[in-house]
């Protein structure tokens, strides 16, 4: 066993500058792949140290998302045959984080030992010229921190790049801040610079009581953009309409409407005439076809995405969890010249905007368990069998789920969520 418990992460014996010799972390091995609850092992292991431009964040609180569901379980590809993972031997996961700076490197003036932080999760080279004129998501060595790198959040300390921290929320806790970048992060890009969403515009958002809804919904109030958002249960869409849109669909009204990929002739033709009735009931609520349609979920309801949207509107998608293969009547989109945008995740810019909206209180994270370090293997485990009614957060140096409040003003939505 460690000679460091599960119990003692939130326990320090150093002073903010000085780094220990050791750190807890849960951490997975390439020979350890499989089902998260084993493939998880709590181990002690030598701390990082910051290279130029690089930072220590002392880890407060980590955010669980599926990204590491597929680190665990070694697919669908292994994620130790790329980035930083052949030099250290072991996967240390977790994508988001709220923490406080503990060790700053080389050539970092922004940020000093003390500064409470949320870490984003694109890293890029600053050698790649993309970084500097085009968009740091385009450079060759764009990464995703704790999935496509190691040195994730489930661990006492972080390794990250200076430009992936932005100031903490002081209305949300620990845990609250910790739970919201990367889906939130990755909405804003959708929305706000790929769609670039205008006042009263329309936005239709699959999965709106979901990860990424739950802000698509948000983002488009804050915007004065209507949302109408899709989900799977009368309570999911009242929760949707709480946090801003005007009116939801229970897609469980159209069955039939979902592509299999498997559909003869005569059953694809009977789900479009399905896909039809739900463009009527979409066009009843907004008085006009979508000008956005937001997409995450991709083959069961890409099709339906392109016929409903309106002529010259825009599809933008980030994902595709129902499966990647996108089989649709191609006539719908040149014929009426509509847009399909790809999206993926987004720029410290474009974080540092979104984040700022969480400060004021535009937008709120949607928080549904808080978990302790002990609890990191369990909450995979229950994400991978979806059996998780919403985001999870990880204490680690915060002892409870409401330490790191410091100012009055809205804080995390307590909720259950799900497509």
């Amino acid at each position: 066993m460690p000679a460091l418990s599960v119990a003692d992460v939130s326990k320090l014996d150093v002073e903010p500058g000085e780094l220990p010799e050791k750190m807890a972390a849960w951490v997975i091995r390439k020979e350890t792949e499989g089902e998260p609850k084993d493939a998880f092992k709590f181990e002690e292991i030598d701390t990082p140290q910051p290279g130029a431009f690089e930072v220590i964040v002392r880890v407060m609180a980590a955010g669980v998302n599926f990204n590491n569901v597929w680190a665990a379980l070694g697919t669908p590809v292994s994620v130790f045959g790329y980035g930083d993972h052949p030099e250290y031997g072991h996967h240390i996961g977790g994508s988001d984080a709220s923490g406080i700076v503990w060790a700053v490197g080389e050539g970092v003036t922004r940020w000093k030992v003390g500064d409470e932080v949320v870490v984003h999760c694109n890293q890029a080279s600053y050698e790649d010229v993309e970084v500097h004129g085009l968009d740091p998501m385009a450079a060759p060595s764009q990464r995703i921190w704790g999935y496509e790198t190691t040195w994730g959040s489930f661990a006492q300390f972080t390794k990250v790049q200076a430009q992936q921290l932005l100031p903490r929320p002081k209305n949300l806790s620990w845990a609250e801040a910790s739970s919201y970048g990367l889906t939130y992060f990755t909405a804003y890009r959708m929305l706000m610079d790929q769609a670039k969403i205008q006042p009263g515009a329309n936005v239709l958002i699959w999965g709106a009581a979901g990860g990424l809804g739950v802000f698509a919904v948000q983002l488009c109030k804050a915007a004065g953009a209507n949302a109408v958002g899709v989900v799977s249960s009368d309570e999911k869409g009242e929760l949707v309409k709480q946090l801003g849109a005007v009116d939801y669909i229970n897609r469980n009204d159209f069955a039939g409407m979902m592509r299999t990929g498997n559909e003869t002739p005569e059953e694809e033709k009977a789900r479009f005439k399905v896909s039809r009735e739900f463009a009527k009931k979409v066009k009843s609520i907004f008085g006009d076809a979508p000008d956005v349609v937001f997409e995450h979920v991709g083959q069961a309801t890409f099709p339906t995405s392109v016929f409903v949207c309106k002529p010259f509107g825009k599809v933008v998608i980030c994902g595709a969890t129902s499966g990647y293969t996108l089989d649709f009547d191609v006539r719908y989109l040149w014929m009426r010249q509509k847009q399909i945008i790809g999206s993926h995740f987004a720029n410290a810019y474009e974080c540092m905007k979104a984040n700022q909206l969480m400060a004021e209180g535009k937008v709120q994270p949607v928080l549904w368990k808080t978990m302790g370090f002990d609890g990191v293997a369990e909450a995979h485990q229950m994400m991978h069998e979806n059996k998780h009614l919403g985001k999870i957060a990880i204490l680690v140096g915060a002892e409870s789920e409401d330490e790191g409040r410091e100012v009055e003003g809205p804080g995390a939505i307590r909720a259950e969520v799900g497509a």
